[in-house]
């Protein structure tokens, strides 16, 4: 593959201002009007591989920006989130287009840190490929070796960045051989650095035996055939790509001839590459360097000729309104208007900002639409349809939002004022609403309970979550029945610490308080309860007696009330009023203040007055009578135990297991998942998984997972002291 046209395309690409254009200062945004000339990349990899500053050097390149930005500084386009900037990492999903030519590429900047994983999948629904880096310094990571198979499961064609190659610490050679090991022979490289002193000056393209010297410095290196001593060096690499390439071809003679000592043209390998990459079957590396600009051009013409456009890829399932299947989509911008909001935020002037990618038909301004949100009810996103209006569109670049016209099939933009727009909503005709399957969300698996400082901040703090939910599906907010407190359910610390600095962003006052398990009580064996409430102040007074026996039910036995009371000692219609009191003593507890569970009450005697008997006089009865039967008896705590799943790496197995042993766990089973995966099956206490997500993935250098569902309440052990 030649790099000259690219680079000169390249260089051309800042819009009318040219080069010399200031970040975020064009008056208007990029448009496609054809899908053909579009290409949605999302850029996967660790938190540290170099993704946001690739971005910056690709700007650079395109002439987008005249100066890249810095990480320790929080000035790179894509991470200007505050909480991006304060934790110096991408934490959220940002979209950088720039024009290569006459081809529009949408740069999609996924955090590499596990806690945003949602934002990761949500850049990955809204791609039509991957590039994954890795960095010459770190090597690779389990966690970055699931991604890959997560894409190869959704078979999104993907291609693998080398960064950092000209680090002092850099070990090429020694990222390759990892990669290769974690992604298969499929991952062959198509440049290999051409090595100098303090590092690489250039790259050597294995099929076109050119060398692009970037030594000068200048944006546009020069190109110069490569030396034999180059060419020998680079012998066997250029022969295992070759063959590489010849493998993917449908062209089923081109081995023979290649065998027999035929040399192949390079532009016959060039367009068979092209497809292989396009197919998902063939996935080539490109070293980089974000500092010098090492492989940005040859980066460039992969994303451009090897990516596919969004008229190759696969669109996701669609029904109406009803759930009914409709036909399948097509990317035309003629089609009917199917979108999709992979991405809401909130901005101080213009409100709620949508990210949208257009899968079907044109968005166009000042255009009415449905805008529709079904499935996540579990999530607290109830089903919603509302119609609004389009007002504008911009194609965002980083903080900024630059006005565009229209957005087709295929395309990426921004929506302002979607009032009720959410994350995985659906955006379609009004005339015709239509609803597209949701992606996969990660659920979260640490609470952290909060309380808003005073009461005049516990609506701002009710408002201001709405609206981070609202735009966050990886954010569950539960307000517990039973100890009536407000969890915010993350995925780990780092997205607490994202969500619990907004709000404060937002001016709500609030603090972090200890999560309380919801405990419950029951009797351990049974007990007599004599309820005597009887007083008299003049006038009617209050009389009511009666007498109960508790007996403990099996566990989920619910309660029994039971009325053994002969000769109407009791008048009937009195009876009702001691089984409600008994009810309303049990939600308050008998004992540490839990509710009561698994109970058989029987009443067994009792007594009335003519004149000064009544509902509420038998009603405190009750309650009075089964907090004697607690004090007489021996009540018992019960916690809330889950069924656990956790899939591991098999050589964390043992560690896994011990750690659950530590946490009063029963293991249940083991079961090997392939892929040198094990599912371990236990039953764990609650108390003992608060801060298990965060604890699992230390245990698991980041790449255990796992999966928890309520089981039941057991008895608490002797020496347990509820939190």
């Amino acid at each position: 593959m030649s790099v000259k046209s690219t680079k000169e395309s390249a260089r051309g690409a800042g819009g009318r201002n040219g080069p010399d254009a200031k970040r975020a200062d064009q008056a208007t945004g990029i448009a496609a009007e054809d899908p053909a000339r579009i290409r949605n990349v999302a850029l996967v990899g660790h938190s540290g591989a170099g993704k946001t500053l690739l971005i910056e050097a690709l700007l650079a390149a395109t002439g987008v920006i005249t100066r890249k930005g810095s990480i320790a500084d929080g000035s790179t386009v894509s991470d200007s989130d505050p909480a991006a900037v304060h934790q110096q990492r991408s934490v959220t999903l940002s979209l950088v287009p720039l024009l290569v030519g006459d081809v529009k590429v949408n740069l999609l900047d996924t955090p590499g840190y596990p806690d945003f994983i949602g934002e990761l999948r949500a850049g990955l629904r809204a791609s039509d490929a991957a590039l994954f880096v890795v960095s010459a310094v770190d090597g690779i990571d389990a966690t970055t070796t699931a991604l890959w198979g997560e894409c190869a499961h959704m078979g999104l064609p993907r291609a693998v960045v080398i960064t950092r190659v000209d680090h002092p610490r850099a070990d090429y050679d020694g990222a390759l051989a990892a990669c290769r090991k974690a992604f298969g022979d499929g991952v062959l490289p198509l440049y290999v650095p051409v090595p100098a002193e303090g590092g690489a000056a250039g790259l050597l393209g294995l099929l076109s035996q050119e060398v692009t010297d970037y030594s000068s410095g200048d944006p546009s290196p020069d190109v110069r055939p490569a030396a034999p001593e180059e060419l020998a060096a680079a012998g066997t690499a250029r022969g295992a790509l070759i063959e590489g390439i010849i493998a993917e071809s449908e062209d089923e003679t081109l081995m023979d001839r290649y065998l027999d000592g035929e040399d192949i043209d390079t532009a016959v390998l060039a367009d068979d590459l092209e497809t292989a990459v396009a197919r998902g079957s063939f996935f080539p590396v490109l070293p980089t360097s974000a500092v010098t600009g090492l492989g940005t051009a040859e980066l460039l013409e992969v994303l451009v000729r090897a990516f596919p456009a969004p008229l190759e890829g696969r669109l996701p399932d669609m029904t109406d309104l009803a759930g009914e299947p409709g036909g399948r989509l097509s990317c035309d911008p003629d089609g009917p208007l199917a979108a999709e909001v992979v991405r809401t935020s909130n901005d101080p002037f213009l409100g709620r900002i949508c990210l949208v990618r257009v899968f079907s038909g044109t968005l166009r301004e000042d255009t009415p639409v449905h805008v529709g949100g079904h499935g996540l009810a579990d999530r607290g996103h109830q089903d919603h349809d509302t119609d609004e209006r389009v007002t504008h569109i911009y194609s965002p670049l980083g903080a900024s939002l630059r006005p565009v016209p229209f957005s087709v099939a295929g395309d990426m933009c921004a929506l302002a004022k979607l009032g009720s727009a959410e994350t995985g909503d659906t955006i379609s005709a009004r005339e015709s609403p239509l609803l597209l399957a949701t992606w996969e969300m990660p659920e979260p698996l640490l609470p952290v309970a909060v309380e808003a400082d005073s009461r005049s901040d516990e609506d701002a703090l009710a408002r201001s979550l709405g609206r981070i939910a609202a735009g966050d599906p990886t954010l569950r907010v539960d307000r517990n029945a039973e100890t009536h407190q407000l969890v915010l359910w993350c995925m780990g610390e780092a997205h607490a610490e994202v969500v619990l600095d907004r709000l404060r962003e937002q001016g709500v006052k609030l603090h972090t308080v200890d999560v309380v398990t919801p405990l419950r009580e029951t009797f351990a064996a049974p007990a007599s309860g004599h309820g005597r409430h009887v007083k008299q102040s003049g006038g009617h007074g209050q009389y009511a007696v009666c007498d109960i026996e508790v007996e403990p039910l099996e566990r989920g036995g619910g309660f029994e009330f039971v009325d053994k009371t002969v000769g109407g000692v009791i008048p009937g219609t009195f009876i009702p009023s001691i089984e409600k009191g008994v009810r309303a003593q049990m939600e308050r507890g008998v004992s540490a203040g839990f509710p009561v569970v698994d109970l058989r009450v029987t009443l067994t005697g009792g007594k009335a007055h003519s004149v000064d008997s009544s509902d509420a006089a038998f009603q405190a009865a009750g309650a009075l009578a089964l907090r004697e039967a607690a004090a007489a008896g021996k009540v018992q705590l019960l916690e809330p135990v889950s069924s656990v799943t956790i899939t591991v790496a098999d050589e964390h197995v043992g560690t896994v297991m011990s750690d659950l042993s530590g946490r009063r766990g029963r293991l249940t089973g083991t079961t090997s998942s392939g892929e040198g995966l094990t599912e371990i099956s236990a039953e764990v206490p609650d108390q003992e998984l608060l801060r298990y997500a965060v604890e699992l993935r230390a245990l698991t250098a980041g790449t255990g997972r796992f999966r928890r569902q309520y089981l039941r309440h057991d008895p608490v052990p002797p020496n347990f002291s509820p939190s």
